[in-house]
C-alpha cells in the first residue's frame, strides 16, 4: 500500500497508529492512516494509486467493501475533513485530509520525519508529538489508553534528538 502510494509521487504523511509503532511504540494496528496533500496534483495521483490498490469503501456489511467513484473530483468534493475508510487488496487504508487536533498535511508535514516503512520505501512518519496531539484531540477510547505510552515513549526518546 504504502510502496503504491510512494511509486505515484502522492504526497501524504503516515499517521495514527503506524507512525507511532515506527516512532517505537509496542501497540498493534491494523490498518495503514495517511494525510495527503490536498491539492489537485496531488489528489489525481491519490487517485490513480487507489484505483491500482483496487481501493473499495469499507463498510461492517461489506466485508470485500463497497465500490466507489475513485477519482480526484471524488475525493476533492468530500472536502479537507473528509474521513475515508478503505479496504485494499494491500490491506485497510484510511485517509484523513484533516486529522483531529491537526491543520492537515501542511501542519503535519512541518515535524514529520523520513523513514523507511518497508524494504525500499521510504515516507513521511508525523512526529510522535503529533501523533500524541491528534489522538489526544480524537479523544477516542483507544486513544486514550494509547496515550499514556506514546508520552511516555515521547519522554524517553525526545533526549536522544540532535536538535
Amino acid at each position: 500500500m504504502l510502496a503504491a502510494l510512494a511509486g505515484a509521487d502522492v504526497r501524504f504523511v503516515l499517521i495514527g497508529g503506524m507512525a507511532a509503532i515506527l516512532h517505537g511504540d509496542v501497540g498493534v494496528t491494523i490498518d495503514i492512516d495517511i494525510t495527503p496533500a490536498y491539492d489537485p496534483d496531488n489528489l489525481h495521483r491519490l487517485a490513480n494509486a487507489l484505483h491500482a490498490i483496487d481501493a473499495r469503501i469499507r463498510t461492517d456489511d461489506a466485508p470485500h467493501g463497497l465500490p466507489f467513484d475513485c477519482s480526484a473530483e471524488f475525493l476533492r468534493n468530500l472536502g479537507p475533513d473528509a474521513i475515508l475508510n478503505l479496504t485494499t487488496r494491500a490491506g485497510a487504508l484510511d485517509i484523513t485530509f484533516s486529522p483531529a487536533g491537526t491543520g492537515g498535511y501542511r501542519d503535519l508535514e512541518r515535524d514529520a520525519v523520513p523513514m523507511t516503512a518497508t524494504e525500499g520505501v521510504s515516507v513521511l512518519v508525523a512526529s510522535l508529538a503529533d501523533v500524541i496531539r491528534s489522538k489526544s484531540a480524537a479523544d477516542r477510547e483507544k486513544d486514550r489508553r494509547a496515550l499514556p505510552r506514546l508520552h511516555e515513549l515521547l519522554e524517553r526518546t525526545s533526549g536522544n534528538r540532535r536538535d
